[in-house]
């Protein structure tokens, strides 16, 4: 099951995006944690040390490579230079386990306090003025396009903030959206605009309060967020302490079960591959139609496989 933790910057996403994956993996279920945000900090909230650089080589530094990987030996892609961030898989097309055998995982991921992690990538001097943070998502949303999950598995994607996740495709390719809401008119408001956008594509939204104080905390947020809140987090020491530097007996009760329901929300979502593959092919087609043919050279209508059905069957077509 694919989640991504979405919302206004500070509201700490990027940490419930680090406490959900560790509880996953403490728990003994497979996990991946990926960063997808900017600001390339979810490795540092899983336990690495300030003075520590993550060590395996972040996706948009490999994406030819791992184009080249994921088109196999589908005949509607000739080569990776045919081959962009949306292009969907086809009969032929190599489709990923979650930690599977692969070359993607065996490249990509390093282990940080029990939770295997894959980074997109920061910005760098060569980036500035000349492209746009989303170019370094297409190797994620390749990764995710490809992925063969299931029940019991888990990918948790630390996500750009705001309305800034909707300029890709990639707000489709979770089963599960949490977005992480602190109890201001400010980041209500970005939870007002993520919810309308994503409703037009019939993405479902659940909010996890931040930050919370106390009962009028949690009345503002239900005022405004209604049904949509699935839980909330309190002012946590523990996470302070962690991000100090400082010990800590462990995360509050409180925040322990939170942790929880947000997996059993998780587990309740039905895996709906039809629907994935559909908002696939759909973003596909409008990329071709608003860039990529014209980057190419190429008409990428043409890389639809109308036969192919993503999911478990699927994976006996891998190459």
């Amino acid at each position: 099951m694919r989640v991504a933790f979405v919302g206004k910057g500070g509201s700490g996403k990027t940490t419930l995006s680090a406490l959900f994956a560790r509880h996953l993996a403490h728990s003994g279920a497979p996990v991946v944690a990926i960063d997808g945000d900017i600001n390339q900090h979810l490795a540092y909230a899983l336990g690495l040390d300030e003075e520590e650089l993550f060590a395996a080589p972040p996706l948009s530094a490999r994406t030819s490579e791992i184009k080249n990987h994921l088109r196999g030996a589908n005949p509607l892609i000739p080569s990776r230079d045919a081959m962009v961030k949306t292009t969907p898989p086809g009969r032929g097309s190599r489709l990923l386990r979650l930690l599977g055998d692969d070359e993607i995982h065996a490249h990509h991921v390093q282990e940080i306090a029990g939770v295997p992690l894959m980074v997109t990538g920061a910005f760098d001097e060569r980036d500035l003025g000349v492209a746009c943070y989303h170019s370094k998502l297409g190797a994620v949303e390749l990764y995710l396009n490809h992925l063969v999950d299931g029940p019991g598995e888990y990918v948790v994607v630390d996500m750009t903030a705001g309305a800034d996740a909707f300029a890709s495709g990639l707000f489709t390719r979770f089963d599960m959206t949490f977005l992480v809401a602190e109890p201001t008119r400010k980041s209500v408001s970005v939870y007002r605009q993520y919810r309308d956008h994503a409703a037009e594509f019939g993405i479902p939204v659940a909010v996890v309060g931040n930050k919370v104080t106390g009962a009028d905390d949690l009345d503002f947020l239900r005022e405004h967020v209604g049904a949509d809140l699935v839980a909330h987090c309190e002012q946590s020491p523990y996470v302070r302490a962690q991000e100090q530097g400082r010990g800590h007996d462990g995360l509050e009760p409180h925040n322990v079960r939170t942790l929880e329901r947000l997996r059993a929300a998780v587990d309740a979502r039905p895996k709906d591959w039809a629907t994935f593959q559909r908002h696939a092919v759909d973003f596909h087609l409008r990329n071709a139609a608003a860039w990529a043919n014209e980057a190419t050279g190429r008409d990428l209508t043409t890389q639809v496989d109308p036969g192919f059905r993503h999911g478990p069957a699927a994976l006996t077509t891998l190459a």
